[in-house]
């Protein structure tokens, strides 16, 4: 039943480009805090080596990755199949964000399609990869990616974009401080 790697290996790497979809949950430190869980999709993840994977971070209505990260680093994305064998994928680790402007951003934005609304990169050392059966995990049909996401940044323009992260996206909902900088609508 279930494995555990030492490392993002071939078939673990072939598996995962081969998901339309992941699922990335963290948590905050404070135990009455939210568990968010969110899912990802449109072609946003790459896996830099055998324990680092990055994702594009698009702007959305929260900002609780962002803000546990910078809390406590804790992340974890899995995989499921929908098609095909029956398989779960899990990647364990710590996240760093890194936002516009910031050197690293700047360096893995080639790596990743241009989007609208794009508002960080996360990245992913990974310290877990570890497999399980998904067998109760029901067959679906990928039909497509949804457009609404990219045409809402499109259509509200750059600067709409940043006055909406600079009013939804700088506090979690329990409270933790989420983008930083000139981008979040704060001054430096």
């Amino acid at each position: 039943m279930a494995k555990i790697f030492e490392c993002i290996d071939d078939m673990i790497e072939k598996f995962i480009k081969a998901q339309h979809l992941f699922f990335v949950a963290t948590a905050p430190l404070d135990a009455a805090g939210h568990v968010n869980l969110s899912p990802k999709g449109l072609d946003c993840l790459r896996i830099l080596d055998s324990k680092t994977v990055a994702y594009l971070d698009l702007t959305g209505s929260g900002i609780e990755t962002i803000a546990h990260l910078r809390e406590n680093g804790r992340i974890v994305l899995m995989f499921c199949a929908f098609q095909g064998p029956p398989k779960i994928v899990r990647l364990h680790g710590r996240g760093e964000v890194f936002e516009q402007g910031d050197s690293r951003f700047d360096e893995l934005r080639p790596l990743f399609p241009s989007l609208a609304g794009t508002r960080s990169i996360i990245v992913v050392s990974v310290n877990r990869v570890a497999d399980s059966c998904g067998y109760a995990i029901p067959l679906f049909s990928y039909e497509g990616e949804r457009s609404q996401l990219i045409e809402w940044a499109e259509n509200k323009g750059e600067a709409a974009v940043e006055q909406y992260r600079s009013e939804k996206n700088r506090m979690s909902i329990d409270g933790l401080p989420g983008l930083s900088g000139p981008r979040a609508g704060r001054e430096d």
